[in-house]
């Protein structure tokens, strides 16, 4: 028997609930912070994420699954949302619009990684991108944005760590104060963070194995030895996030996987533990728009991962609105009523109401018994002596009342319920 591929999950109709609600939720929270809605091809010219993601980086050399396709060209499914949104704004002209230019998507994210608790290899993401303006108030937006969406969810108990990491000015030489630290450290480094060391030294602080996370505890901070902007940005956005009355809570070890950040790095947390838990993470990416051949634009964003938030929602029981989307069954007795019983579903469903038609050889007390084991609220009973008298019977599946109405006041009878 098939079954999904490892690392991937079907969402199936019982959790459809969960997924609506989120996406309704974050679709409310871009719209009143003025972000518009953008969509991207599923699968990009490979390069475009070797670029911009960075050589180094665990997603390009280990997660991405890459193909050439018929013509030769070598495409590669999205493993994040950030660089395909800048090369939108590149492709489509955007940077002659008023910046910053304000973007939102929801899109699958295909990555080849070991599945556990809230990671998939195909994932989903709500994201969120602000570019063309490099002010670190457009920081503290884009993390008050992340900050409203968990709340506005319902989720609680809830933990937001910033850092920032500084930029090439001042990156370099925080780097070689952190080598300088690691070197005579390098024997009880984990295999990962050995090649780190001189590769993408900045992950080292990243890092989730038990020694590994000691030796990050004594580690030089990207906080002291930031350059003056780097420092003055940081200094501001700091204050506006208390003036917005955003809690925070500075964490100098707080990194991202990809080259591309720069300054202002965040995440959010739920309450348990784990180095897979983060709901949201971003920051600010001031140079990868330039990396991708275009003019120098700021940028900085999110992305929420949808499958952790469904599971935090379970988690954290979130009152999640029941999605009762059949609210009528039209069962029926002998042939004459199933032609009649097929016109009134019909009927009722182009007037908005959702109706399904009982399934077919089955008695009364069956058909009854299975709208009870879908949830339906009210059932339509046609027989011999209702066809007579172009009457039906409407039952409420709820009260185990029942009335008998003619045929021609039915759906008016059902909307003026459904709505009250």
């Amino acid at each position: 028997m098939y079954r999904a591929p490892r690392g991937t999950a079907d969402i199936l109709p019982e959790e459809q609930r969960y997924w609506h609600y989120l996406e309704a939720g974050a679709r409310a929270v871009a719209q009143r912070y003025g972000y518009g809605r953008l969509e991207t091809p599923v699968f990009e010219n490979t390069g475009l994420f070797v670029r911009g993601v960075g050589q180094g980086t665990d997603i390009v050399e280990k997660e991405m699954y890459s193909f050439d396709d018929r013509g030769g060209d070598s495409l590669t499914l999205r493993p994040e949302g950030t660089a395909p949104a800048c090369r939108a704004y590149l492709e489509h002209g955007m940077r002659n619009l008023p910046q910053p230019v304000r973007l939102y998507y929801f899109s699958p994210a295909f990555r080849y990684e070991r599945p556990q608790a809230g990671r998939f290899r195909q994932h989903h993401q709500f994201g969120v991108e602000a570019l063309g303006d490099g002010d670190p108030s457009v920081d503290a937006e884009v993390v008050e944005m992340a900050w409203q969406l968990m709340n506005g969810l319902g989720l609680t108990d809830l933990t937001l760590l910033v850092n920032s990491i500084g930029d090439p000015q001042c990156r370099p030489a925080y780097l070689e104060h952190l080598k300088d630290y690691y070197k005579p450290l390098a024997e009880r480094l984990c295999q990962d963070c050995k090649e780190r060391l001189e590769r993408s030294p900045l992950r080292l602080l990243d890092c989730k194995q038990p020694t590994c996370i000691i030796m990050a505890q004594e580690a030089p901070q990207t906080v002291d030895h930031l350059c003056p902007e780097c420092r003055d940005h940081w200094k501001k956005l700091l204050g506006y996030l208390q003036k917005l009355d955003v809690p925070f809570r500075v964490e100098p070890r707080l990194v991202r996987g990809l080259d591309y950040y720069t300054r202002t790095v965040f995440e959010i947390h739920p309450a348990e533990e784990g180095g897979q838990s983060a709901l949201c993470a971003g920051g600010r990416y001031d140079g990868l728009i330039q990396e991708l051949d275009g003019p120098p634009t700021p940028g900085i964003g999110f992305a929420a991962g949808m499958e952790r938030m469904v599971l935090n929602l379970k988690r954290q029981e979130v009152p999640v609105p029941d999605e009762y989307f059949v609210k009528a069954i039209v069962a029926y007795l002998g042939d004459d009523a199933k032609e009649t019983a097929i016109s009134l579903a019909s009927q009722l469903r182009s007037k908005g109401i959702a109706t399904i038609l009982a399934p077919a050889g089955r008695s009364l007390k069956a058909q009854m018994r299975y709208a009870n084991s879908l949830g339906i609220p009210y059932a339509l009973i046609l027989g011999d002596d209702e066809i007579k008298n172009g009457s039906v019977v409407l039952r409420d599946m709820t009260q185990g009342e029942q009335r008998e109405i003619q045929l021609q006041s039915i759906a008016e009878e059902l909307d003026n319920l459904i709505t009250s």
